[in-house]
């Protein structure tokens, strides 16, 4: 029957009528369609897909018909008048906020009536505004987007130039966004859109209690002009976490002005300062520290095994020592007064020189230190080196030993009383105010030496620590001292009823006229249960100041956090 069919050139083959072998069936591919029998399209289906076709060339014919027939000619004198560009769509800058989520740094509008959405902020870019005073060294300041003299904008972005908004610029700044703006030859827009949306700036939380610092600054900036001090500084940290509490240095400048560059009079007036408006002195400030480094020599002392720290010695206002260019003279180094018969924590408490002379240089029968060991035990505490706070140009402090003065006074050896004026924070001695807030914080904490910083809950930071290996009852016998310095001596005016605090004063030379002095009080509190530890400096005061312009400043402070902000002292 087949083979009739095939003879039949005309004759059409059922495909059910095909032989199929058996043995190949298995073979087929079903995924592919073999051995399947595809039916064609329906006629009703082809008719459908027509009418379809029909009805969207209708649409697209008559919106055709629309635009180049009815609306021909305007569009056409449109695109030939009319102008493309591409636009910035300025994002906004993340927020700063203290610990207690307030304000530090936020953006505004010229007309603060205008709200920030995309359209607004597209050609008029918000203007940062700052919390003042007392944060202009901790914030910093931007540069903003700049044009050219034909309107392009060369500068895009803003860049922080100080502070927080330079040490967080990539975080704070965001993405700007662009669009492509249609306007005509009178500059009325036609349309506008968005390319890429502008992606907002990721916002800070700090460390900083606001209200703490601005009063810690007002307190500082009044006494400054009472006392006729050049400018100073205060720091409190965390003694547990390396958390900076306060950073705040007078004299400073104003964050907007500089933001905005606009008031030459006022910036040029910063420029000629002699106070050095631009330098935080907490961080990059250099200054003498006097007596508030006997703490730690005096550590070492117990850690060299030096001297027992319930032996004492006898000072009588001075001790005297062969002069080495007039041997029938005698070299005089005095105390600033007489302490009689002190012990350890007794003349940290009176901060007794003749008693670091000794255990710092050495004398008849008295063991001394040594400047290696003197400098040993300043770097272990971190002196002479950058704590890593997390703001820009951090400088470090300078640690005097004979290397340093071989290459800064030529010819001339190093002798004991080099060492001796090293032992009592004088000479070439140089410490930041950060430097030695973390290392009071390092005798608070008993050994543990913290990386400060101003961004709450870094653990990255928190975890950048380093343990002392020195024996805890060494610093109980420091705290004893720093305790009696408030209850008894030099830091009297610190004991206040309310908190038992632990510090130390000191008082540093600054000029060969003997006449100007920095003002130093550090410490920690509440004694019992160290949690914060502080430092204050008043720079370049009268000599008959002394001390007690900085312990007076800490004194005006712990008063005020009695009552504003007692949650401290718990």
């Amino acid at each position: 029957m087949i083979k009739n069919k095939l003879k039949n050139k005309n004759s059409f083959v059922e495909p059910d009528e095909i032989f199929l072998d058996s043995k190949n069936l298995q073979n087929f591919d079903r995924q592919q369609f073999e051995g399947r029998i595809e039916r064609p399209i329906s006629k009703k289906t082809i008719l459908m897909l027509s009418i379809l076709f029909l009805f969207f060339t209708g649409i697209f014919g008559m919106r055709l018909f629309y635009l180049q027939i009815q609306k021909g000619e305007i569009n056409f004198n449109r695109s030939q008048n009319n102008i493309l560009e591409k636009t910035i769509i300025f994002t906004d800058r993340g927020i700063i906020y203290d610990r207690n989520k307030k304000e530090l740094v936020w953006n505004k509008k010229e007309n603060t009536e205008t709200e920030f959405t995309v359209e607004n902020t597209a050609l008029n870019p918000p203007t940062r505004a700052y919390l003042s005073p007392g944060f202009s060294h901790l914030l910093g300041y931007v540069s903003y987007p700049s044009k050219d003299s034909t309107g392009n904008y060369w500068q895009s972005d803003f860049i922080g130039k100080d502070g927080l908004e330079k040490q967080y610029n990539n975080i704070l700044k965001g993405e700007n966004g662009t669009k492509i703006v249609e306007t005509d030859a009178f500059g009325k827009i036609y349309s506008e859109n968005i390319v890429n949306t502008p992606k907002q700036g990721t916002d800070l939380i700090t460390t900083i209690d606001a209200q703490l610092q601005k009063e810690l600054f007002t307190i500082i900036k009044n006494l400054s002009a009472d006392r006729t001090f050049t400018g100073g500084s205060g720091i409190i940290m965390n003694a547990i976490n390396g958390e900076i509490i306060t950073t705040t240095s007078f004299p400073e400048y104003n964050s907007e002005v500089l933001s905005l560059g606009k008031d030459v009079s006022t910036i040029n007036n910063y420029l000629t300062d002699k106070r050095k408006v631009f330098v935080d002195k907490n961080i990059s400030g250099l200054y003498t520290p006097g007596s508030i480094v006997k703490p730690f020599f005096a550590l070492g002392a117990l850690a060299e095994g030096v001297i027992d720290p319930y032996k004492k010695i006898l000072s009588t206002g001075s001790i005297s020592i062969p002069n080495p260019y007039f041997l029938d003279q005698k070299t005089v180094f005095k105390d600033w007064q007489v302490n009689g018969w002190t012990n350890m924590m007794e003349a940290i408490a009176v901060s007794s020189d003749i008693y670091f002379y000794e255990i710092g240089g050495g004398f008849e029968n008295q063991k001394g230190l040594g400047i290696a060991n003197i400098e040993k035990y300043a770097k272990l505490f971190g002196f002479g080196d950058k704590t890593g706070i997390d703001l820009p140009d951090e400088k470090k402090g300078t640690i005097p030993n004979p290397e340093w003065k071989a290459l800064n006074f030529k010819n001339d050896p190093w002798r004991i009383g080099d060492t001796y004026h090293t032992a009592i924070g004088q000479y070439g001695f140089q410490v930041t105010p950060i430097e030695m807030v973390r290392a009071v914080a390092t005798i608070a904490n008993k050994g543990k030496i913290l990386t400060p910083h101003l961004i709450l809950n870094n653990v990255e930071k928190e975890n950048q620590n380093t343990i002392l290996n020195l024996n805890k009852e060494y610093f109980d016998i420091i705290h004893q001292g720093m305790r009696l310095a408030v209850t008894s001596g030099t830091a009297v005016s610190l004991n206040v009823p309310y908190i038992q605090v632990a510090a130390k004063t000191g008082t540093a030379q600054v000029n060969l006229a003997k006449n100007k002095v920095n003002s130093w009080v550090i410490g920690f509190f509440p004694y019992q249960n160290p949690k914060y530890a502080f430092a204050i400096m008043m720079e370049s005061g009268p000599s008959t100041t002394g001390s007690s312009a900085a312990t007076s400043i800490m004194r005006q402070l712990l008063d005020w956090m009695s009552v504003n902000t007692p949650e401290y002292f718990k």
